[in-house]
């Protein structure tokens, strides 16, 4: 029999729609009072966010839960792969960090993985009327199907009905979605209770040809055809999008941050990319770093590795002209340690052991350690006495006499450094401009007058809403309950 509290969005390809549909889904049930969840059995992604008990999961999860009224809890997502290498990754089970293995090894691991995503999941059931599952990748990925945890093996495993969702946007999408059903074996397509596809623009009518033969072709029903929504902004998985950037007032500031191989929370700078005076850019690689007001080191899953990266960019030079003319610096986790003198790495946690010279801005070096810190903090900044609230998720100690200057005080203990010239900026702070009181005082010490930053979380739930506004007109909600064996559609409730 089918476990009809559960149902697991699947995708025909990588960012087809998964997060964002379970993330609408959330909230769409949320509203209308049911008690629900989301899991992710398997994610791989270098944004992640810290429970209130110190694990480490998906930063989609998070967004996920917020949709749903919850906060993040590790059994939504017990298995994270934060990648360090092109064939490597950090292992996070139930939120902490166990190992760091190769694709191959991660492989013979995954029985080990499994129970941990079972056990997460029986116990989420235990506690919520419904869990919406989000699939990573595609099932058709034939190569990972031995062992799969994270898509139709765990389907399997758990007897859970699938929806499969497909991106128009990027072309394709009928070839997408038969494709993938022909290469699933016959036990899988059966389990495929639905079709949806993601992200149409255009003259509904003009599709109806491909819809009817869709249909028709794989013997599953179109649940729904969502709009593409014009600078929809939900924190990414992954990823990079520049199509979210509102216009610009003349007053704007200038916000520059590099983009590195291993780059990691690079959600950190959303609410600077949606701040109506900000200026900003990510800047890849084989480009020059424009003029700028303030240039911000982001985190890194690989500091040293990314630190002669950027080096072999020329950026290190580029950044001290930046400063020589007075222009403003944040390092932020990684970007923090690779601003000061030396970095030192004695066990090989992020390769060979041994030592590098880092930029040199501050006077601090930092010791790699086995242990991982993971925390929500809240304090105070020392510049303009703001309030902050964030997190940190960092392996390293820092040392050094412009630890003597702090950037903050959390909860009790100094954070981070300043310079002896007040220019230059380094902090363990995630989240940092997720708050409009701590952001405003960032952008005035970069020169910014009048920041008025906007309320991010605000922002963010009315993006949610719209979100799952457009689901809800556009999905049929009628499947949505049959397959979740809730007897009727409730009313909607927004409390």
């Amino acid at each position: 029999m089918k476990n009809t509290r559960a149902l697991m969005i699947q995708g025909t390809t990588s960012d087809a729609g998964k997060s964002i549909m379970v993330t609408a889904l959330c909230r769409i049930l949320k509203r209308k009072g049911i008690k629900v969840a989301p899991f992710k059995p398997q994610n791989m992604a270098l944004n992640s966010a810290v429970t209130a008990l110190g694990g480490e999961i998906g930063r989609a999860q998070a967004v996920q839960a917020q949709a749903a009224g919850l906060q993040p809890h590790t059994d939504m997502n017990p298995v994270l792969l934060k990648p360090n290498t092109d064939v490597g990754a950090q292992v996070i089970i139930d939120g902490k960090a166990v190992s760091t293995l190769g694709a191959r090894e991660f492989h013979n691991y995954k029985p080990t993985a499994m129970r941990a995503v079972l056990a997460a999941f029986s116990r989420l059931q235990d506690q919520y009327d419904v869990v919406i599952v989000e699939g990573a990748g595609s099932p058709a990925e034939i190569n990972l199907r031995d062992r799969d945890i994270a898509n139709m093996g765990f389907a399997e495993e758990v007897d859970c009905p699938v929806w499969l969702i497909a991106d128009i946007d990027r072309g394709g999408v009928f070839a997408h979605l038969k494709g993938t059903l022909d290469l699933l074996s016959k036990s899988e397509r059966n389990r495929v209770e639905g079709l949806i596809i993601n992200r149409f623009r255009g003259d509904i009518s003009l599709l109806e040809p491909g819809n009817q033969w869709l249909e028709q072709a794989t013997s599953k029903p179109l649940l729904g055809v969502i709009p593409y929504l014009e600078g929809l902004h939900i924190e990414s998985e992954d990823g990079f999008s520049q199509n979210q950037i509102p216009q610009q007032e003349k007053n704007s500031i200038k916000v520059v941050v590099p983009v590195l191989p291993r780059i990691s929370n690079h959600t950190d700078f959303d609410p600077l990319r949606l701040h109506p005076k900000v200026d900003f850019r990510y800047i890849g690689p084989g480009k020059e770093i424009p003029p700028a007001d303030l240039i911000i080191l982001p985190g890194s899953k690989a500091v040293q590795n990314d630190l002669h990266w950027l080096c072999r960019q020329g950026w290190d030079k580029a950044i001290q002209r930046h400063c020589r003319y007075g222009g403003k610096l944040i390092g932020i986790c990684g970007g923090f340690q690779m601003l000061g003198e030396r970095l030192h790495d004695p066990m090989g946690m992020e390769g060979k052991p041994g030592s590098i010279t880092g930029l040199e801005f501050l006077n601090v070096e930092t010791t790699l350690e086995s242990e991982k810190q993971l925390k929500r903090v809240s304090g105070t900044l020392r510049i303009g006495e703001s309030p902050v609230v964030g997190y940190e998720i960092h392996t390293g100690i820092t040392s050094g006499q412009d630890l003597q200057r702090p950037f903050a005080m959390l909860d009790g203990e100094p954070d981070g450094a300043v310079s002896e010239d007040g220019q230059i900026i380094g902090t363990y702070i995630h989240g940092l401009f997720d708050h409009n009181l701590a952001c405003d005082a960032v952008l005035k010490w970069a020169g910014l007058a009048e920041p008025e930053t906007p309320d991010y979380f605000s922002l963010h739930e009315a993006e949610i809403d719209r979100l799952a506004d457009a689901v809800e007109a556009h999905l049929d909600l009628t499947s949505l309950f049959n397959t979740l064996n809730l007897r009727e559609t409730p009313a909607r409730n927004s409390g």
